[in-house]
């Protein structure tokens, strides 16, 4: 368990309550204290779905602790299951519940006597595991037992024409929806079909289809790989884990699929090369702008990328390969797949972070002094502060990041959308500056950074403000810096200028 200020990934039980409420009619139980019970709201506040399977909390009060959560816990699973009808319970209790240590075991075991349907407790450490991992390990939980139960005494069919499930859709994630179309409309195109999406509106009754898609794909290295490992193992089902994210990685991710296609049945064809440079040249802006004058004038530029591992990674080549643009550091808080991470952006970047700890970013951004930042909310705070700009790439999220507009990452569409992105990420500040020259209604009142107790003079305030704003911030620093090293106690004119040469020297 953690406490901290900002956490980049939730306790373990949030990662269990998006999978179990992605499904369709799957209601999961929370043994948890008041305080705990915020799923609902969050869930429903971002997502903006009209219908969505509540969470139901089990309240672990004094009255409970004093007689023990048993019959409580039993008595709102079989309420529940009155209620609802669902298809499958879900029991998990939270870090907090944790400390009891009870034998949640015994509770499902007790409430499986009094009803039929299926009663699961979700089977992560709440204490070892975060958010994603807890995810992952829910979803595979859920597969492998209902695959395990069904498909025993049944002869597996493939479908008669290619076809994939999409592993890895679910409550919160970043433009997953959005996402998720694009890729549907990517596949249809090529001529194959989608057999199941996972969990995103699956039904417990469909799981036993999985097997019968030719392939699986998986789009986000942070949720679906254990499940599309099982699926490989135990039921020979390929699966491709590249993220279709900026034009290299959409073709490899298309080559992939042609790959497997052949090699399940050689007399298909989806004419891979073909599609790839239609999509390119028509589709798909990217290529073109980034042969155009405004890429070009953003060549050599820096810039920090920082997010979970699927994002961070295909952010980081996009940026270097196709837009020519130099990364002083990549990160990812994603510690549990660091070794993942490390081996695909090392030749990518000046510096990897791996790290939870937003401070520790603070402090990069502060010292590698970046043009542009692209990471989460956190960043895109921190970037605020320091007057750099940043564009959100990845969870953890906010409301802008659930746009009723299409707005996908994913794909050739996506491609479109990161590259505004980045060109507006590079380029904000410079209309602040235009505002202040115009005398727009945006102008603001200069700020200094008081952190040195550093104190300007009017005349070098005023040549201060001169500066472009997507630049004063680093100028500013620039000359406090030099300031505190030659102990110097007012920024004057001269001093401003002297800052100026030492660094250029």
């Amino acid at each position: 368990m953690k406490l901290a200020y900002w956490m980049y990934a939730g306790p373990a039980h949030i990662g269990t309550l998006r999978v179990a409420s992605s499904f369709k009619n799957v209601h999961a139980i929370m043994h948890a204290p008041l305080g705990d019970d915020y799923f609902n709201v969050m869930r429903s506040m971002l997502e903006r779905e009209r219908n969505f399977t509540p969470v139901t909390t089990s309240l672990v009060d004094r009255h409970v602790l004093a007689k023990g959560s048993q019959q409580k816990v039993v008595d709102n699973i079989i309420r529940k299951d009155k209620e609802e009808l669902p298809s499958l319970i879900i029991l998990t209790p939270t870090c907090t519940s944790s400390i009891l240590q009870e034998d949640l075991d015994i509770f499902v075991e007790r409430a499986q006597l009094e009803i039929e349907t299926n009663i699961l407790l979700a089977d992560v450490n709440h204490y070892r595991l975060n958010e994603f991992q807890a995810a992952d390990k829910t979803l595979e939980q859920i597969i492998k037992y209902f695959l395990t139960k069904k498909t025993n005494s049944k002869e597996i069919k493939k479908t008669k024409l290619p076809s994939v499930n999409i592993i890895g859709i679910f409550s919160l994630g970043f433009h997953h929806q959005h996402d998720c179309r694009e890729l549907k409309r990517l596949l249809w195109e090529l001529g194959i079909s989608v057999n199941l999406i996972l969990p995103e509106g699956c039904s417990i009754e469909s799981i036993e289809a999985i097997p019968e898609a030719w392939f699986n794909i998986v789009p986000y290295r942070e949720i679906g790989l254990m499940t599309a490992q099982f699926l490989e193992k135990n039921y020979n089902m390929p699966y491709i884990d590249v993220t279709p994210m900026g034009l290299v990685n959409i073709a490899t991710f298309i080559r992939q699929i042609d790959q497997i296609i052949k090699t399940i049945d050689s007399s298909f064809n989806i004419n891979a090369e073909e599609y790839i440079a239609v999509q390119t040249k028509y589709i798909s802006q990217s290529a073109w702008f980034s042969r155009s004058i405004d890429c070009q004038n953003l060549t050599g530029k820096k810039a920090l990328v920082f997010g979970d591992a699927t994002h961070a990674a295909a952010m980081t080549k996009l940026l270097v390969r196709e837009m020519g643009i130099r990364i002083c550091c990549a990160g990812t808080y994603c510690k549990h797949d660091s070794d993942w991470f490390r081996e695909e952006i090392q030749e990518f970047c000046d510096e990897i972070l791996i790290t939870d700890n937003h401070m520790e970013i603070n402090e990069v951004i502060i010292r590698c002094e970046p043009a542009a930042i692209f990471g989460t909310q956190m960043e895109r705070h921190i970037g605020k502060k320091l007057d750099i700009p940043c564009g959100v790439i990845s969870a953890p999220v906010h409301i802008q990041n659930f746009p009723l507009s299409f707005r996908p990452f994913l794909g050739f569409e996506g491609t479109n959308q990161i590259a505004d992105l980045i060109y507006n990420s590079f380029t904000l500040g410079m209309e602040d500056h235009l505002l202040e020259i115009f005398g727009g209604h945006d102008t603001q009142t200069l700020q200094t950074s008081n952190e040195n107790q550093m104190v300007w003079d009017d005349k070098s305030l005023l040549e201060l403000k001169k500066i472009p704003g997507f630049v004063r911030g680093k100028i500013r620093r620039n000359t406090e810096k030099y300031a505190l090293e030659n102990n110097i106690q007012q920024i004057t004119l001269e001093v401003l200028f002297q800052a100026k040469e030492a660094l250029e020297n």
